[in-house]
């Protein structure tokens, strides 16, 4: 949450989807379910499931329809104190319905705004397709079990908490044991529906305005096709907010950093680089890295990687990788199984599997399996601004963005919505090559494909982005189908993060305080650093200098200015609106009032000589006495009065900062003001 400009911002609001874990997939039969009598040690009385660790094995999973993990204690959150919300990734955008769905946030979204939540538009539609996967896989649970029979399912209640293996628990509980409000059931159709319609969609760096104050631009960040990073400018600053980001990328627009270069406060939470185990000098992760380890890397360095892509890179190399791996696996006579995790490393792994193919000559088909597949495909080969520059260059040359266009019409690779579809059980053959979406092996078609051919050795498992591999293959075991677990390049990297930093030239930057220990920001000089944390609130120094007025051209030209020569400064004196627009302070003057101001000066500048002011009044007539502070205190010596005996009594009191005229008649006190008037600076 960050609150700017009296502007509450919620960043992203994602799924904990490796949570998925604890709960079994449908069961296959009925007599797989665990008993009562097994699943309940506390029950009988006889033993003690706090001082006995159950086992962890296929029938430890929970055999219930899942709930899914949110942000710790959203449903505790007061919803209408949020403004606005940036949703930077296709994962950032999952966890939106139980937002959007809250009676609160809902109110105060339909009755003040007609937008809050902004988000990228490629970012919108492939969102709104995953989510409404998500919907439909899910309700596979729900024909199994039927309806809860309450709102608080069995599985949260402590005893039952109790009796569960140590692993499960931790997922649930989370280490410190207080995660346990973050699970909530999934949304709806509708709800995700009704989601949609209260997102206002962004182009790459176009700008919207909130509430007049805050304008708000989305930059790509280069890790999918969407994803972005944010600029926040108001009048009291800016702010840029870095999201997962990768600096390589063979499909998505490159990370845009010049952007994001000298803002007045960066937020750093590219948490996808902590996993990178490549930085240590000898490959340990373990290792903490200090400045004198980090390789200098220059906006140059920075510009080379975006604008091409390495085609010997780390990605390059898996993807050649894995494919061959998976062509060895067709030639013993094995099926490929490859779940969907991002959807960029997929057509790539598509384009380099057929590629591969043509030229081994081998004739195998290619299935995928997803109940939005189709018109995901073909929303991805409209979406050339957030492409790379290779991609954008097929569009200009009338040629498809990706390869499965061509595929596709070749009867190449099949599209079908389930595993159960007509289509797919006509043209079935086996060995073939399968994509379909995962969602921690735990709903969808890969859970029967799982089962089809997980006691198969020729078969290959191809799989991304799974912590716990061994508990995500909990269900299928024994496995006897070979796995690879692939981790692509993700994030900035620990290496290059105070290189990039430095690039970027931000006043302040926020860093999670995870990256403490790993990277020593400590001795940098160019920017603060600072370190936010989980349920702390962190304030952050206003640095910025000046502020910006815009005017407009015919009402700065009718300006007189009146100069000061002691202080150097000219001054206005207008009478009008001082307004808030697109992020800045605009002078509107009243055109009812121009004309009718007071050629009294109102604001003086310096203090009035005395010589002069005496003989001011006494050439109207007016005899004085100059009084001057005698007292010891230094805060008065500049104090002088001008005691006025005739032809009236009153005085004149000057001080550093004012001068005061005291009189028994208001009309002896204008025509003593016009005589001070008449001998200082006035505007």
């Amino acid at each position: 949450m960050l609150n700017f400009c009296g502007i509450r911002i919620l960043l992203d609001c994602p799924l904990d989807l490796s949570s998925l874990l604890v709960f079994s997939p449908v069961p296959a039969a009925f007599d797989f379910l665990p008993s009562e009598e097994s699943g309940n040690t506390v029950a009988n009385g006889f033993l003690d499931s706090r001082k006995i660790e159950k086992l962890l094995d296929a029938k430890s999973l929970l055999f219930t329809e899942p709930w899914y993990k949110t942000v710790n204690n959203l449903h505790l959150w007061n919803s209408s104190f949020i403004d606005v919300v940036l949703i930077s990734s296709l994962m950032g955008i999952l966890g939106l319905p139980f937002l959007t769905r809250m009676k609160g946030f809902s109110a105060k979204l339909n009755v003040l705004f007609n937008c809050l939540i902004y988000i990228t538009e490629a970012s919108a539609r492939l969102g709104q397709l995953m989510m409404e996967d998500l919907v439909s896989m899910h309700v596979e649970f729900s024909q199994f079990y039927g309806p809860e029979e309450s709102n608080f399912p069995a599985w949260l209640r402590q005893e039952e908490l109790e009796i569960l293996p140590s692993e499960l628990r931790e997922i649930i509980l989370g280490k410190d044991g207080v995660e346990l409000g973050g699970w909530m059931p999934l949304y709806s159709a509708a709800d995700v529906k009704d989601c949609m319609l209260k997102i206002h969609k962004l182009n790459y760096a176009e700008e919207a305005c909130y509430n007049g104050t805050l304008v708000i631009k989305a930059f790509s960040s280069g890790t999918e096709i969407g994803s972005c990073n944010w600029i926040l400018n108001s009048p009291k600053g800016d702010i840029a907010y870095l999201s997962g980001s990768n600096i390589i990328s063979a499909h998505a627009m490159p990370f845009d950093y010049r952007s994001l270069q000298g803002t007045c406060a960066l937020i750093y939470s590219d948490f996808l680089s902590f996993s990178d185990t490549q930085d240590g000098e000898d490959g340990d992760s373990n290792s903490v890295l200090t400045a004198d380890k980090l390789l200098p890397m220059s906006s140059q360095d920075l510009a080379g990687f975006n604008h091409n892509f390495d085609e010997n890179s780390e990605e390059k190399k898996k993807l050649v990788f894995i494919c061959s791996c998976a062509i060895d696996c067709i030639n013993e006579g094995g099926s490929v199984l490859i779940p969907i995790d991002r959807l960029g490393t997929v057509l790539l792994l598509l384009e380099e599997m057929t590629t591969l193919l043509e030229a081994s000559d081998m004739k195998v088909p290619i299935y995928i399996i997803s109940s939005v597949a189709e018109e995901l495909l073909a929303l991805l080969n409209i979406i050339p601004e957030w492409l790379c520059k290779q991609r954008q260059e097929r569009l200009f040359a009338g040629e498809p963005l990706f390869a499965h266009i061509k595929l596709l019409k070749e009867r190449k690779i099949h599209v079908v919505p389930a595993a159960h579809s007509h289509e797919l059980l006509v043209n079935w053959q086996e060995p073939c090559i399968v994509f379909c979406p995962h969602w921690s092996l735990r709903m969808g078609p890969i859970v029967h494909l799982l089962r089809r051919w997980c006691g198969d050795p020729k078969s290959l498992l191809i799989i991304e982005g799974v912590l716990n591999l061994e508990l995500a293959l909990l269900p299928f075991n024994p496995i006897a189908m070979k796995v690879c677990q692939c981790l692509f390049p993700s994030g900035i990297g620990l290496q290059k993060v105070k290189p990039l930093l430095e690039t970027l030239q931000p006043k302040t930057v926020l860093c999670p305080e995870e990256l403490r220990p790993q990277i020593n920001l400590s001795s940098e000089k160019s920017f603060s650093v600072l370190y936010y944390t989980e349920a702390e609130t962190l304030k952050v120094p206003y640095r910025k200098g000046s502020s910006e007025l815009k005017i407009a051209t015919d009402l700065a030209s009718q300006f007189y200015w009146k100069r000061f020569k002691k202080e150097e400064i000219d001054v206005k004196k207008l009478k009008g609106e001082l307004l808030m627009e697109n992020g800045r302070h605009h002078l509107v003057l009243d055109n009812d009032n121009k004309n009718s101001l007071s050629n009294m000066s109102l604001v003086h500048g310096g203090s009035p000589d005395l010589e002069k002011l005496m003989a001011a009044l006494s050439k109207m007539g007016i005899s004085g006495v100059i009084e001057h502070d005698t007292s010891g205190d230094a805060r008065s010596q500049s104090l002088c009065m001008v005691h006025i005996q005739d032809p009236y009594k009153a005085s004149i009191e000057i001080g550093a900062t004012s001068a005061n005229i005291p009189t028994a008649d208001e009309n002896e006190a204008s025509f003593i003001y016009k005589i001070v008037d008449d001998i200082l600076d006035g505007v």
